[in-house]
Parts: structure tokens; C-alpha cells; sequence
């Protein structure tokens, strides 16, 4: 699964004219990724022939193992999973060459034609395959444990836990079959439009046309006037396309409630919970304590900002904008690199010698360019490759710990692989510790250094703010989604509700220092999880508590903290929540456990609140 990142805060600020060409000479020579680990180009005969061998594998499969699993010994049961691994990692190798090949090239036709035709082939080849998980889950529960007893079939046991956790929603396999192939034509199209659109979207600003990163990217821009032009281009645009925006969100809201009430699940979000393996209650307590905590953060906060920024009001495009005193200076790859590593190292030299890697081999792929997806991600590809970094790099703080968070995943991926294909996956509330800590390290390292009473004052303000971003406001997208899905069981929305339905969130969780102009409204319909990955952006706020609980051990803890960090991140998807945060005396079903983590975010403002 590719791990995404948030992309609702922009990157960083960037200049006009000779100081615009200085910031580009300053990040010239970014690495670009090498995807001939993986495949030799589009044209590789090699696809074909894997497309083919996977296929025939899987009919091999089918007819070995469909009407059996019942009867199959503990030994039999095992030699099975690891056939149907093999396949599996072998279309994900597929998969993740077609998405990340698409990733830069979004808009090329040839590209795009490539990246479907291999969506659809992988679907077919894993019809033949799709009775597996259908009859693991219809096998007897005393039965499966006096087989799970030997130890033949024992380590796959957190595998077949997590498989059986969707037992109680499960359709008939004719049923199962239906959904599985119809996606490609239904809601994975339906995404593919929406990331086509998005791409080729230009924003006219300062006589030229600009991408979504790069008009984003300026509203963290020191000057007022230009962060107000980029917020209202962009407003404008989305405004100008915002019926199909809308077209897209019902359509998949649609879709998702149709298949929910097949499936039973009893809300809109019931099934992300379940897929992030997290008890109701458990999610319910974190958006209750956010929600709760929203005047002590972000309204207490924001008041401060607007002070300092002299307004009576803040506009939206003043939310990420730098302080009057912020250090403008671009940061090198070469010393990004060296920071993050270096933050890396002071923590576990091993972490570093892990993320060491991703730039001895072309591993990152980090400028900007023309039909590239915005913002940042870390894709696992498969244990028998290795992953890769996307990042649109363009050289401020911010870039920095963009890259110290999607570092973070690639740490995780890489030590998470040797569980193999079905055991290194993570849910997405857990893929995120890694990244955070990862960001938490790099600040920490670099607020260390830094004597100047300003600078640091810059440097805990843009930490703050990037808190807020991942707890605050991820919570309040999630409210946002929860809404809309509620929303749309009772029939189609117009693109000025669903609007209307972003403001109400937005202005609860800014709070009363902010006035919002009416193109805000729009906002909503660039972000992708909305789309991709429906109630994905709750597992920021997760993660960032859990880190923020988690580094508040670290901190007061004797040796042996780091390696028992480095052997939760190599359990990979073996282990849930709890039983990963038990040696560290931490338990997410504790109220207090997000108190502790939402007073770091608390503790922060406390202190910037002194430097006012």
C-alpha cells in the first residue's frame, strides 16, 4: 500500500524574479528515481511474461486449492498461504511499477494507458485467486486453532487474524467476484479521473500558468499580497471545475454507502476503523479529545499568530504564512539530507544506516515537474524490492521534514519487509509513527542547535503549526467526511453543500480568529484521500499523538528505548496496537494516553506564547 502524506499544508514559500532563480540553482540536481529495480521501462518484456506467469500461477492455485482449505492439514494450510504470497507479491511488483511510473508522468497518455491496462490485467489475475480469503473465513474457529497449534502454520497466525477480522461482512463469493472485478470500471475510473484532472489543472498567476504544488507551494509565501493572488487563483479554478469535483465525491459516496449497507457495516467509517484494525471507542475518544482541545490549540494559537502578523483577522492564505522574522534561506539537498540523517543517527545509528540507503541509490524522486502528483508519498513496492520516496522538494524547513516523514516510512517498509508481502503491511494509524517520529527527531535535532531567541521562535511556530495540520485539522477533515457521507445517504449533494459543509468544520477548527472568503469553500476538492482513501486522514492525528506520547518516553527513558522502537517497526503488521505499545507502558484506549499526547502540542504553544 502506498503510504500517502499530508498535502494540506503547503510545502514552503518561494521567491520572484532573481531570488525565484537563486532558489532553483540552490535546489538543482534533486535526485529522480530509478524504476529499472522494478521494470526497464514500460516496454519491458518482462511484464508481459509476469503478467502472464502470474496468471497462470493463479489458475494453478485455483484449481489446487478451491473447495479444500477446510480439509487441509495445518501443513498443507501453510504451503498454501505461501503460494498465494508468491502471487500476490508478484502482481504487487506489477502494480507498484504501473502507480509509480503514473505518479510522474500523470498527464501522459501513453503513461496512463499503461498504468490502466496493468490495474485491469492484475484484477482479472486476482479473480482466480479471490476464493482464498472467501473460504479461510469460512473455515470453523476451534478447527483453525488446533491447526494453528502446529507450528507449520503458527506464523501465520497475525495473517490470518487480520483476513478474518472482515468475516462478519463478507458477501457471497459471486458477490465478492462482482466487486472485485468492477472497480477498474467503477470506482478506481472514477479515481483516475479525479488524479488526471487534478494534474492537469494550471492556476494563472504572475504571467505564467502554474501547477497545483507550485500555486500551493506560495501560500506559505512571506508576502501578504502574494499569498492572497495564489489563494484566490487557486479558489478560482477549483470554483471553475468544482461540478465535476462534485460529480466525482457523490458518485464514490454513492458507491461506498451502497456496498457499506451490503457489506453491514453501521457508519460511513466503520470499515476504515476496521481496516486500521482500531475499536470504535478508541477512534470516537480521539476525535472527542481533539475536538474538545481545539480552543486550548488551534484558537489559542492562531489568536498569537494574528497578533504577531498585526490582523484583527486572519484570511485563510495567512494560516501557513511564515512570521515577519522567519529565515527565508533555501536549504540544500545535500544539507537536507544531512540533517535528517544526522537527526537519524543521534536517535539509532542503525535507523540512519536504513535511511542512508534511499540516497546512495536512486531510491527518491524529488523535483518538481510538469504532470507530477503533488505533495509527498512513500510507496513499499514488495519485500523483494525496496521502496521509493516521492517528494516535490523545493528547499524550505518544511521540505525538510517532508523529508524526514516519508524517510520515516521507508525505514518502516524496508525493516518491515523481512516479515514478507503479507506480514509487512501496517494499518495506516501505525504506518504513520515511524514518519512522525521521524519529523520529531529532525526538529528536535534542529532546534538544538539553534541559539538565536528568533530563529527559534520561527522554528517552534512552524512545528506548532505543522502539529495543528496533522492533529487539528486531519480531525477536522475527518468531521468534514463524516458529514458528507451522512449527508449523502439522503441523496445527492450540490458542489454549494458540500462547500457550505467544509466551511462549518473548517471555521470550528480554526476558530474566531480566522475570516474565510467565500472561494474557501472550494478547498476540499483538491485533496486526494477524499478520494483514494475515504476516512484515511484520521490516521495522521493518531499517529502524531501516539509520537508525541511515545517521544515523551523516549525522553525520560533509560537505555534500551531505541531498540525496542527498532523492533516494533521490523513487526510490521504482525502485532496491533496495543500489543506494539505495551513495552512502553502506553495504551491508546486510555483517555489519558491523548491527553499526553495533545499537551506536547499544548506544552509548545505555552512556551511560544512567552517569546510574544
Amino acid at each position: 500500500m502506498t503510504t500517502m502524506t499530508k498535502l494540506l499544508q503547503p510545502p514552503s514559500s518561494g521567491r520572484a524574479g532573481g531570488s525565484r532563480r537563486r532558489q532553483d540553482a540552490e535546489v538543482a540536481d534533486l535526485p529522480e528515481w530509478d524504476l529499472d529495480d522494478l521494470y526497464r521501462g514500460i516496454a519491458a518484456p518482462e511484464i508481459d511474461a509476469d503478467l502472464a506467469k502470474a496468471r497462470a500461477d493463479a489458475e494453478a492455485f485455483r484449481r489446487s486449492y478451491e473447495g479444500t482449505l477446510a480439509t487441509l492439514s495445518a501443513e498443507g494450510l501453510a504451503a498454501a498461504i505461501l503460494a498465494y504470497e508468491r502471487i500476490q507479491e508478484a502482481l504487487g511488483r506489477l502494480t507498484s511499477y504501473a502507480q509509480l511510473k503514473h505518479a510522474t508522468a500523470v498527464t501522459d497518455p501513453e503513461v496512463g494507458k499503461f498504468f490502466q491496462t496493468v490495474n485491469e490485467r492484475v484484477t482479472e489475475v486476482g479473480t482466480a485467486t479471490l476464493f482464498f480469503a472467501l473460504e479461510l473465513n469460512r473455515i470453523d474457529e476451534s478447527a483453525l486453532e488446533r491447526k494453528l497449534a502446529d507450528p507449520a502454520l503458527a506464523r501465520w497466525r497475525p495473517w490470518l487474524r487480520d483476513v478474518r477480522t472482515f468475516q462478519p461482512h463478507q458477501l457471497s463469493d459471486d458477490l465478492e467476484k462482482l466487486l472485485h472485478e468492477k472497480h477498474v470500471a467503477g470506482r478506481g475510473a472514477w479515481t483516475r479521473l479525479f488524479d488526471q484532472t487534478v494534474a492537469a489543472l494550471r492556476f494563472p498567476l504572475e504571467g505564467r500558468d502554474m501547477t497545483s504544488a507550485e500555486v500551493l507551494n506560495l501560500l506559505s509565501d512571506k508576502n501578504r499580497e502574494r499569498r492572497k493572488s495564489a489563494g484566490k487563483a487557486l479558489g478560482k479554478v477549483l470554483g471553475d471545475n468544482i461540478r465535476l469535483f462534485a460529480l466525482v465525491t457523490n458518485t464514490l459516496a454513492k458507491d461506498k454507502e451502497i456496498e457499506d449497507k451490503w457489506r453491514s457495516y453501521p457508519r460511513p467509517i466503520s470499515r476504515r476503523n476496521l481496516e486500521n484494525y482500531l475499536e470504535d471507542d478508541v477512534v470516537q475518544a480521539l476525535h472527542a479529545a481533539v475536538v474538545e482541545a481545539y480552543p486550548r490549540l488551534s484558537h489559542r494559537y492562531y489568536r498569537i499568530k494574528a497578533r504577531w502578523l498585526g490582523l484583527d483577522k486572519m484570511a485563510y492564505w495567512d494560516r501557513n504564512a511564515p512570521l515577519p522574522s522567519a529565515d527565508e534561506r533555501v536549504i540544500s539537498w545535500s544539507e537536507a539530507r544531512d540533517t535528517v540523517l544526522g537527526a537519524y543517527a543521534s536517535f539509532s545509528p542503525a535507523l540512519a544506516d536504513t535511511g542512508r540507503r534511499f540516497f546512495e541509490n536512486a531510491w527518491i524522486d524529488a523535483p518538481l515537474k510538469p504532470g507530477k502528483s503533488p505533495g509527498a508519498f512513500a510507496h513499499p513496492t514488495v519485500p523483494s524490492a525496496h521502496p521509493y520516496l516521492l517528494l516535490n522538494y523545493q528547499g524550505k524547513v518544511r521540505d525538510v521534514m517532508t523529508l524526514a516523514h516519508e524517510l520515516g516510512h521507508g525505514v518502516h517498509q524496508v525493516l518491515a519487509a523481512r516479515q514478507g508481502y503479507l506480514l509487512a503491511d501496517t494499518p495506516l494509524t501505525l504506518a504513520e509513527t515511524a514518519s512522525v517520529f521521524g519529523e520529531m527527531l529532525t526538529f528536535r535535532a534542529m532546534l538544538a542547535r539553534e541559539t538565536d531567541v528568533a530563529r527559534r521562535k520561527v522554528m517552534l511556530a512552524s512545528k506548532i503549526e505543522d502539529m495543528l495540520n496533522t492533529v487539528v485539522r486531519q480531525i477536522a477533515m475527518c468531521r468534514f467526511e463524516q458529514c458528507l457521507h451522512d449527508e449523502r445517504r439522503g441523496g445527492e449533494l450540490t458542489a454549494e453543500r458540500i462547500g457550505a459543509l467544509w466551511l462549518q468544520t473548517q471555521s470550528e477548527c480554526l476558530g474566531p480568529a480566522f475570516a474565510l472568503d467565500e472561494e474557501y469553500q472550494h478547498f476540499w476538492a483538491y485533496i486526494p484521500h477524499f478520494v483514494h482513501v475515504p476516512f484515511y486522514v484520521y490516521a495522521y492525528a493518531f499517529g502524531d499523538c501516539l509520537v508525541n506520547s511515545l517521544y515523551a518516553v523516549y525522553e525520560g527513558a533509560a537505555d534500551g528505548f531505541a531498540q525496542k522502537y527498532m523492533a516494533m517497526l521490523q513487526a510490521g503488521g504482525t502485532l496491533r496496537h496495543r500489543e506494539l505499545l505495551a513495552p512502553f507502558g502506553l495504551d491508546a484506549s486510555d483517555p489519558a494516553f491523548w491527553a499526553k499526547g495533545l499537551g506536547v502540542v499544548e506544552r509548545f504553544i505555552a512556551e511560544i506564547e512567552t517569546m510574544a
